[in-house]
């Protein structure tokens, strides 16, 4: 009686878990791709720089997510091409003492992401995805303060943050 209990909590047990997968789901039109190439990307801001910035962001984030190899373009199955379209600075926030100065602003980096097959030049993926960030103007004056210096520094934020999005949609489908 024990044993035939014991089996059938055990075989129940073993059901729920019938639709689980463990490890990388990738979307259906990715299933044939394991290496990627990640060319700099096309820059069309003013921004010098920028270009190598976000190819650099997006291999350190597909690395890290484990689920494609990083190769060069003739050892890759496909190769993830971009445009960086925009770079976009927004005031949020007013200084305390004076409404006209900004003292916070967000800082938006808009791309379009394409993942293109090696072999037969077929368009597997491409979404545009924006990375996002905030950053404070430092000083203590605002009208004189470097504002170009704080952005700066904000843009590898916004690059990372970018690079996250684009690696959830190659790796994950959204």
């Amino acid at each position: 009686m024990r044993s035939l209990l014991f089996m059938l909590t055990s075989g129940l047990l073993l059901c729920g878990c019938a639709g689980y997968h463990v490890g990388p789901v990738k979307p259906t039109q990715m299933a044939a791709i394991a290496r990627l190439a990640v060319p700099n990307l096309r820059n069309t801001t003013l921004e010098p720089r920028l270009e190598s910035m976000v190819a650099n962001a997006l291999v350190k984030q597909i690395q890290q997510d484990g689920t494609y190899r990083v190769t060069a373009e003739s050892d890759s199955d496909a190769i993830v091409q971009g445009t960086i379209k925009k770079l976009l600075r927004n005031p949020m926030r007013g200084s305390r003492t004076d409404y006209y100065q900004t003292s916070e602003y967000s800082l938006s980096l808009v791309a379009e992401i394409k993942v293109v097959e090696r072999s037969t030049g077929a368009i597997l993926l491409n979404r545009e995805l924006t990375g996002k960030t905030t950053f404070l103007v430092s000083g203590s004056d605002l009208r004189t303060a470097d504002v170009n210096a704080d952005e700066r520094q904000a843009i590898p934020r916004a690059a990372a943050d970018l690079a996250t999005q684009a690696v959830s949609y190659l790796s994950e489908g959204w």
